[in-house]
């Protein structure tokens, strides 16, 4: 019966079911709504739960006032007789009503907003933000940006599940007990209402100071788990220099900032817990004096003062309890507004309303008057105009920082131009969807990194619902399959089932590449691009790759980039680039003739230097 039970409530949220209906917006209230709105069935019924749970909280201290006065009777019998519906009455409440109470406030908290409304923020911050543009993934740390994802999504629900219980709480508790307190004699409630005043004042106090301790706190977290992640991700760096007691340091700066920020928070805590102390201690001893001074004057029952005493225990507990959900809420807010300065950001560089998807039927591809540049200032490219005609083949020359890879970047729009167009197949490539242009392109670039899967995984990447034989196809014409049929990770995974670890990182070089290779063989697109694509091979699987890159090729428009000129030197067409701009354009023979700066890079590569250098 409970499985089922559970399994009702856990199916209230499906976090995963649909995309998210729109981008998260930046205001702080904004961002909570945008996510509660989409639960609210579950939060409003999360409110009536909590208000049943105050109401029976405040019927406790009525039954042991009732139950006192029901002892003090002169005739025992006699009232037991009479008390015997209301006694039957308590009995029900205590052993099914109020059980019921609270299992189904455990439920909605626990079993449908806990696991259902965490994953669903989540969820939709990862959608967000893992279509952002590449620069917006550049100017921060990986792990920065996944620990926001993730403590936002605790934060967010923790904030506002205590937001509804603690604050509705306090409410109805604390003004069914006033009532009941003025009920029996007003000048019992004065405690109660004098501390109410006082507790208004001291969240003031207290709950923006521990939001703004809490916020910075989380900042430094976020700034610790940046660094670790990033001396663990480079970790082979970190042995081949010999450098464990820099990265130490590195990390220091931020766990010994993370400390004093902490310790800053801490002390707010502790001054937030003892001057609560002190408030819960005047009002029990004030509440004591007055029904004392009340039952000496023969103006208050023993029963009623019976009543008062754990009524006033009972806000001070629940007082202490709402207090620290109240700084939890503002604590976990910090986090929030902390995680969305990652989050809640637009996206950069979004397609146009409506953009259309690029239709590549014969792969011309056209720059025209493009420029580009980083930073103002400092132009990377400047004025290219170039015709690249449906399947040839264009080699990109230049010395380090050209602009050959800016301008392969600016095909697969991960920058957009400063000015001037790309046109593929006289489609505006800015016009069109993202997806859709680096769809018909495929991609092997010099800095190969695998996803933390199977080798089939990350072959089938480039075409999704891949057969496995055409990934073992894939495999072969790469040159790869005979090294993936001996690979074993440490679940016992073998060949195309092994897992490649983190970025590839069981592979060696040369074997990442094959596989990188493998996945645009299976990707099949239009346009081709080879970012120095085999520089990571050894001259022999070089040499057989090259046949099979050649095969690759044919009926397709590529673009290769190679600082190793032989690798280029059967293109069709070369452009050498220097300084943003083409300076040459022609065949390999044509432009040795020419005894340009092609013509001095390939001297320089082939060993035959002048004397003169």
């Amino acid at each position: 019966m409970f499985s089922a039970l559970f399994r009702r409530f856990e199916a209230g949220i499906q976090a995963t079911a649909t995309p998210p209906p729109e981008a998260p917006p930046p205001g702080l209230l904004a961002f909570y709504w945008h996510f509660v709105r989409q639960a609210r069935g579950l939060f409003a019924a999360m409110l009536l739960s909590c208000l049943l749970v105050a109401l029976s909280d405040t019927v406790l201290p009525v039954l042991l006032g009732r139950l006192v006065a029901l002892m003090g009777a002169s005739d025992r019998a006699a009232a037991l007789a009479q008390a015997g519906p209301t006694l039957l009455a308590m009995l029900v409440f205590m052993l099914v009503v109020r059980p019921l109470i609270l299992l189904l406030d455990s439920l909605l908290r626990f079993n449908a907003v806990m696991p259902g409304f965490t994953s669903l923020v989540r969820w939709q911050n990862h959608w967000h933000v893992v279509r952002q543009s590449w620069p917006f993934f550049q100017d921060d740390f990986a792990g920065r940006i996944a620990n926001r994802v993730m403590q936002t999504g605790n934060a967010l629900r923790e904030s506002a599940v205590q937001g509804v219980r603690s604050v509705w709480y306090i409410l109805i508790y604390g003004l069914a007990s006033l009532v009941l307190l003025a009920q029996a004699d007003w000048r019992l409630a004065l405690p109660t209402l004098a501390w109410f005043a006082g507790y208004v004042l001291f969240l003031r106090y207290f709950v923006p100071r521990l939001r703004d301790l809490a916020r910075a706190s989380s900042a430094d977290r976020s700034r610790v788990m940046a660094r670790v992640v990033d001396s663990y991700s480079n970790i082979l760096t970190v042995k081949l220099f010999a450098r464990p007691s820099d990265e130490d340091q590195h990390v220091r700066e931020v766990i010994t900032a993370h400390q004093g920020s902490m310790a800053g928070h801490m002390r707010m805590v502790t001054r937030f817990i003892w001057t609560l102390w002190l408030m819960n201690a005047l009002l029990m001893v004030a509440t004591a004096a007055v029904g004392l001074w009340l039952w000496q004057a023969q103006r208050l029952e023993v029963g009623v003062f019976a009543m008062a005493l754990p009524l006033a225990w009972q806000i001070t507990s629940t007082a202490g309890w709402v207090s620290w959900e109240v700084a939890g809420i503002f604590e976990n807010v910090g986090v929030v507004q902390e995680g969305m300065d990652s989050i809640a950001r637009p996206l950069g560089q979004p397609d146009r309303p409506g953009a259309p998807a690029l239709q590549v039927t014969q792969g011309e591809i056209r720059f025209e008057q493009l420029s580009f540049a980083y930073s103002a200032g400092r132009p990377v490219l400047q004025d290219i105009t170039l015709t690249i005609r449906p399947g040839e083949r264009i080699g990109l020359v230049g010395r380090s920082g050209a602009g050959k890879s800016t301008l392969v970047h600016l095909l697969l729009r991960f920058f957009e131009p400063s000015s001037g167009r790309i046109l593929i197949d006289g489609q505006d490539a800015a016009a069109c969807s993202q997806d859709s242009v680096r769809a018909q392109i495929g991609m092997v670039t010099q800095d190969t990194s695998l996803l933390h899967r199977s080798v089939a995984d990350n072959i089938a990447y480039g075409r999704p619902g891949a057969s496995r034989a055409q990934v073992t196809a894939a495999a072969a014409k790469a040159q790869a399959l005979d090294f993936v049929q001996g690979l074993r990770d440490p679940d016992g995974r073998t060949g195309l089932d092994a897992r490649v670890g983190e970025r590839g990182v069981k592979l060696s070089g040369g074997q990442r590449q094959r596989i990188a290779i493998a996945r645009v063989v299976l990707k099949d697109a239009p346009l081709l691009v080879l970012d120095e694509a085999t520089s990571a091979l050894d001259s022999e699987v070089e040499q057989a790759i090259q046949a099979q890159l050649l095969d690759l090729m044919q009926g397709k428009t590529v673009i290769a980039i190679a600082h190793r000129l032989s690798t280029i030197a059967r293109m069709d067409r070369l452009l050498v680039l220097d300084q943003g701009r083409i300076v040459e354009a022609g065949s390999h023979a044509e432009l040795l003739a020419q005894g340009g700066l092609y013509a001095d890079l390939w001297r320089r590569q082939t060993g035959d230097f002048l004397a003169a250098q």
